[in-house]
């Protein structure tokens, strides 16, 4: 029979689709690769590539070599240097149901029979190759387009969970995720938020950039994290992928916490369906999980396409959407005078928990969208962490609906609103905007500066609308019996704020220069500045040479310390609080005994009485290290109830584990 010519017309129809989903990927790509945007979600995007593959497996002649169906990733940056792989990082094919994952089953059985899986969390960061030569860490980079990438060797020599040196002899190629866990996120973003900063969209973008710095004190300020999750160079003494994960966790390597052995593809989907159900508790950010074949051999025989390994592929979850309606937008003003607009939702249930305000972020993201006031709107979690519109549906507008416009002057106080040439932000930018002024005083008495705990939101708002404070430094000058007008308070509470107040006069000086909410300065460099100076009037008389000169300060911080302390209302502040008492000097650094030098301690579980930052913080004082993971270097695991999988692994290596006790004992403590 004479085979059928396809219709030149769905042909040209078929090319002409293929280019444009190709231009649309391929400009995906680069927003997502090279410049850390997402502009859709994973879900979305395999949807778009999916789409390609189909057309392009109906008209294998249309496939180009450019074809996104046929590359890796994105190209390297310029502004790092060149990092070649010894061997190409592929990137994992995706299935999306059960039925594509028994199709995976059965393509893995035509060439092996009865493989085992090893299941595994598929973390939503950025992909890092890290290479060893006779135990040392000597180079790593991100994977690029999977031949190339950008050599952030310096930047990976930040992360606290990259050993530096490992028990091996020869070359060790490992492959990792850079990740920023929920948590992180969030205050990672409060942080720029207070210091009137853009926020991050998601934590994996927040990853990328941050490894991707060109100043590594800048990573090293970040809170990243890596997960290892493969070996990339042949081991001849390891024959199972689970257990050459074992060997890299007593290499001293972070390793998915997920990493079940499973003996059939059945036994896979019920183990995805058991993460499906609780991955929302989890503090890292996982957008699938990753099932790869055990057996060395076995994957050998079955190789890799051009793109993706045959042996491995990535159960993807589909972002959780759900459609609701704008009631409002409000405008928040922040402590630097940043206005935020926020939509208010119709609450709706999503990822877990009830959502009914989402970040607008700005007026260029409202404009882009054509986001407006009464509009039926699909909402997603980021990172399933921040609430965001993600479209409108614009099919299901009525004419109701209203356009919005940040104001052009501040809500709160009536002055004009700013926004210079180049930013996304609009500002009031009056320094006496009770908005601000109320946001500063919040920041002044949170838990990481004076904390204040008596003195909470509701309360500095009552404070402030009641006239009893003006500024700062009016803390100081409450008394109990300005809190007789106050509804709610009696003697007892009274006093007990009165009391909370007073014992703040005494915290260290790195909380009083982070509670003053100087743009750039954090907590950390807050915590350099009391280390380097003796008393706030030497950082305040400090020559920007002796500033720049300190461990992780640049330009922008010195120059943000030189403004702060040149404006004479905040000398007065100063003043204010030193003659209220409250402490400017240094802290004396209390020296330990070295009873723990050159030790490598492991926390594990739950500790009777010393929380975790505590015993940390003694290790350290003693001369210790506190280290993430058990490995054969590991000197000592205290721990405490549900030790968990850490405290096995040192009873297998016959590492000595200790309890509170002990450890108290071991510092002469009773």
């Amino acid at each position: 029979m004479e085979k059928e010519m396809p219709n030149p017309a769905s042909r040209q129809e078929a090319k002409e689709k293929i280019k444009a989903l190709s231009d649309r990927i391929d400009y995906y790509n680069r927003q997502y690769y090279e410049n850390n945007i997402s502009e859709i979600s994973d879900f979305e995007f395999d949807a778009l590539l999916r789409e390609l593959q189909v057309l392009e497996a109906e008209y294998p002649e249309l496939v180009r070599e450019s074809s996104p169906t046929q590359k890796v990733g994105g190209k390297a940056s310029s502004g790092f240097g060149v990092y070649r792989h010894r061997a190409q990082m592929l990137s994992l094919g995706n299935v999306f149901d059960k039925g594509e994952l028994i199709e995976f089953d059965n393509r893995v059985r035509s060439v092996v029979s009865d493989p085992s899986y090893v299941v595994e969390y598929k973390i939503d960061g950025l992909s890092v190759s890290l290479e060893y030569e006779n135990g040392v860490f000597v180079r790593g980079g991100t994977r690029g387009n999977g031949l190339v990438g950008e050599d952030v060797t310096q930047n990976l020599k930040t992360l606290k969970e990259i050993p530096e040196r490992i028990d091996y002899t020869g070359t060790l190629i490992v492959r990792g995720e850079v990740y920023i866990g929920k948590k992180e996120f969030e205050k990672m973003n409060a942080v720029q938020e207070e210091n009137g900063l853009p926020t991050f969209a998601n934590p994996r973008n927040a990853a990328s950039g941050s490894l991707r710095q060109l100043d590594p004190r800048v990573t090293e300020q970040r809170p990243l994290s890596i997960f290892i999750f493969n070996v990339e160079n042949e081991l001849p003494s390891r024959h199972s992928h689970a257990a050459m994960l074992d060997f890299l966790e007593t290499q001293g390597f972070k390793v998915s916490p997920h990493k079940r052995l499973c003996r059939s593809i059945e036994e896979v989907y019920e183990d995805i369906e058991e993460i499906a159900a609780h991955k929302h508790a989890l503090n890292f950010e996982i957008d699938g999980i990753v099932i790869k074949v055990d057996n060395i051999e076995d994957r050998e025989r079955l190789g890799a396409t051009a793109k993706s390994p045959r042996w491995a592929t990535a159960y993807k979850f589909p972002a959780e959407q759900k459609e609701t309606r704008i009631l409002d937008i409000d405008v928040q003003v922040g402590r630097t005078g940043v206005l935020t607009p926020t939509a208010i939702l119709e609450p709706v249930l999503i990822s877990g928990s009830t959502v009914s305000r989402a970040t607008l972020h700005n007026q260029d993201n409202i404009d882009q969208k054509d986001i407006r006031i009464g509009d039926r709107v699909i909402i997603q979690k980021a990172g399933e962490i921040i609430p965001e519109v993600v479209e409108v549906v614009k099919e299901k507008r009525t004419g109701d609906e209203r356009v919005f416009t940040l104001p052009s002057h501040c809500p709160e106080c009536q002055s004009e609103v700013f926004r210079k040439p180049g930013e996304a932000a609009y500002k009031c930018v009056n320094i006496s905007c009770p908005a601000r002024i109320k946001r500063s005083i919040i920041h002044f008495v949170s838990k990481d500066a004076m904390n204040i705990d008596k003195l909470g939101i509701s309360i500095v708002n009552r404070l402030y609308d009641s006239g009893m404070i003006r500024r700062i430094s009016d803390i100081y000058r409450l008394r109990e019996s300005d809190f007789v007008p106050l509804e709610g308070f009696g003697e007892k509470s009274a006093a007990n704020l009165i009391g909370a107040i007073e014992d703040s006069k005494n915290r260290e000086l790195y909380r009083l220069l982070f509670g003053l909410g100087i743009d750039f300065i954090g907590e950390k460099a807050s915590k350099t500045l009391e280390k380097n100076f003796a008393s706030m009037d030497e950082i305040i008389a400090a020559s920007s040479d002796a500033l720049l000169a300190l461990p992780d300060f640049g330009v922008k911080m010195v120059r943000s310390l030189s403004e702060f302390f040149s404006n004479e209302e905040n000398i007065e502040l100063i003043r204010e609080l030193k003659a209220s008492g409250v402490n400017m000097t240094a802290a004396k650094e209390e020296k330990g005994s070295g009873r723990f030098s050159g030790m490598k301690f492991v926390l594990t579980g739950t500790l009777p009485s010393l929380k975790r930052n505590d015993a940390k913080a003694l290790i350290e004082q003693h001369g210790g290290e506190v280290v993430g993971s058990v490995s054969k270097n590991t000197t000592i695991v205290l721990a405490g109830e549900e030790a968990g999988s850490k405290l096995d692994k040192a009873q297998a290596l016959g590492i000595e584990i200790i309890d509170e006790e002990r450890f108290l004992q071991m510092l002469g403590k009773e």
